[in-house]
């Protein structure tokens, strides 16, 4: 498989032009983006981008103020993370809600006419506490239709129960009722869930017996597992390409490795994305069927931290080196997601721009896939108080709200980028640049990689600077990062060891073309050579060497 390039969005305010931005408002005040609004020109301006597959955010259907009980939903919009129909998507992003969902199938038309794979979230763990499936295939068994919540734990039914204790909170239920209490989303085995737990949601039993040991009762096979299987084939057969599953190291691997396969042998190419983020559960979930895993605590934390916390450029190489050639090559890198705050924010660094060397070293360090989250191109800074968020430097995923970098790339649905101001359109074409090589190198599809940092002098600060090889054979890759905030002129040694491992043969007098710029150097590209860089303040160069 080739390198995948995932954008990320959020239809709910992807395409809504709706500027009122009400604190706490409605969707009548605020708008709501629509599947039918994702039109040709947005899916070719992502896909002109570098993109290859689209991460469709909030598909499935989740509680909302509108439908639900206001008090166990989170905000006005609800989290796309408490489903309350498997079967089914969510009404809001309907122009004709009747025909929701052959508005979102036709969506998956036109994402595959544009050359783009279609992805959705897979959410295993948990389900809104008021869930009820009305668009469930005839014959379908609903989620807890036949358990038995007189018992706390049995393998028949699909949820953990409290029996004689009454769901409750430190808060007006508005009359919600729920006796027994079901177990909360967050493994919060308590009637009474306090705001920080996942209130919203219940634990889905998978047969794990938590209060026993957590002792596995898989034979035979849980009601769970069969009617979350069968949930997956469902929205195969509606022409998705694969599944961000969400928070899967809460769910039993032996489930994935049981589903996944069943999945697999009618959907063969079907790609599956694992939520992890715990490094020593990484091998079994990719033994699972896995395809890619979360690289949260490896690199996207390490990134983030020589970015605006002043941790060592070199420390790049131990994140990479922890897993191997192997694993390296299913590790999801990014800078921005929906849960992970705005890299122009004031959380994080304040500047998008800030974040190009970094972006530079996940998109083209190694042969893994890279993800970007809708508005991060464009310096979205997420610092908007829109309800039930706050200013968290995050776009919230609770609320009806509008995005303004969004709004002007949008343009009414023309996605010209004709309201964006210089330095949006600047950052946006960094990113087409970046992007789109990563997407069409072969040497960063294929080739193998060598880190340099290590064998650096004193004209190269191993604290704010960062530098590989990337080479398969036909092109080289000479990629140099300056993480200071000033202009920098580096001396890059190129090793003999680089030569001999990557099989490469040196060049006198060979010519260079930055890939993101279109500079054009001259140097010796030999042994033990030096190649002098020069880098403005927070930049990088991808020198193509012919």
């Amino acid at each position: 498989m080739n390198k995948p390039i995932i954008y990320q969005l959020f239809p709910r305010y992807f395409t809504n032009y709706n500027e009122t931005r009400k604190f706490n408002g409605i969707k009548e005040e605020n708008g709501c983006g629509r599947f039918v609004d994702i039109n040709e020109r947005a899916l070719q301006s992502i896909a002109d981008l570098g993109a290859t597959h689209v991460w469709y955010t909030g598909v499935i259907r989740h509680a909302t103020a509108q439908y639900n009980n206001p008090a166990i939903t989170k905000g006005k919009a609800g989290s796309p993370y408490a489903i309350t129909d498997y079967y089914d998507v969510d009404p809001d992003l309907a122009k004709n809600e009747e025909k929701r969902m052959q508005e979102f199938e036709a969506l998956v038309a036109r994402t595959h006419e544009a050359g783009l794979g279609a992805l959705i979230d897979f959410v295993p763990n948990h389900v809104a506490r008021e869930y009820k499936s009305t668009c469930k295939p005839a014959g379908v068994e609903d989620l807890g239709e036949n358990d038995h919540p007189e018992w706390a734990f049995s393998p028949l039914n699909n949820f953990y129960y409290l029996p004689g204790e009454r769901f409750s909170m430190d808060k007006d239920l508005q009359g919600y009722e729920e006796f027994p209490a079901k177990v909360t989303g967050n493994d919060c085995f308590t009637s009474h869930p306090c705001e920080n737990d996942w209130y919203e949601t219940v634990k889905l039993n998978y047969g794990v017996f938590y209060q026993g040991g957590r002792e596995k009762q898989f034979d035979p096979i849980p009601s769970t597992w069969i009617k979350m299987r069968d949930i997956l084939l469902f929205w195969a057969s509606k022409g998705v390409d694969g599944f961000r599953v969400d928070m899967a190291e809460m769910v039993p691997v032996e489930f994935f490795a049981w589903a996944i396969a069943a999945v697999r042998k009618k959907y063969k190419k079907i790609l599956f994305i694992g939520e992890c983020y715990d490094p020593n559960q990484y091998d079994a979930y990719l033994s699972a069927g896995f395809d890619y895993l979360y690289d949260k605590v490896g690199m996207y934390d390490y990134l983030r931290g020589v970015t605006s916390k002043g941790w060592p450029a070199e420390g790049i190489t131990s994140r990479w080196m922890q897993h191997g050639d192997e694993r390296i090559k299913h590790m999801l890198y990014f800078l921005e997601n929906h849960d992970e705050q705005r890299i122009a924010s004031g959380f994080f660094c304040g500047s998008g721009r800030c974040a190009e060397p970094a972006m530079i070293v996940a998109s083209l360090l190694n042969q893994c896939p890279v993800m970007i989250y809708s508005g991060q191109e464009l310096g979205e800074r997420g610092m908007d108080m829109e309800g039930f968020s706050d200013i968290d430097g995050r776009s919230t995923i609770f609320d009806y709200w509008g995005v303004k970098s969004l709004q002007a790339w949008a343009n009414k649905g023309k996605f010209d980028g004709a309201k964006l101001n210089d330095a949006q359109k600047e950052l946006r074409d960094f990113y087409r640049h970046l992007l789109t090589f990563a997407r069409d190198s072969k040497a960063v599809q294929k080739g193998k990689m060598y880190d340099i940092t290590y064998v650096q002098g004193e004209e190269f600060d191993k604290r704010q600077h960062f530098a590989f090889i990337r080479h398969v054979k036909g092109e080289t890759l000479l990629v140099v990062v300056n993480f200071h905030d000033r202009e920098q002129h580096m001396h890059v040694r190129i090793p003999n060891d680089a030569f001999v491992y990557l099989d490469m043969e040196e060049k006198m007098n060979a010519k260079a073309t930055d890939m993101l710029t279109g500079d054009k150097m001259t140097f010796d590209f030999v042994p033990e050579g030096v190649v002098e860089v020069t880098l403005g303040a927070w930049k990088g160069a991808v020198l193509k060497i012919r």
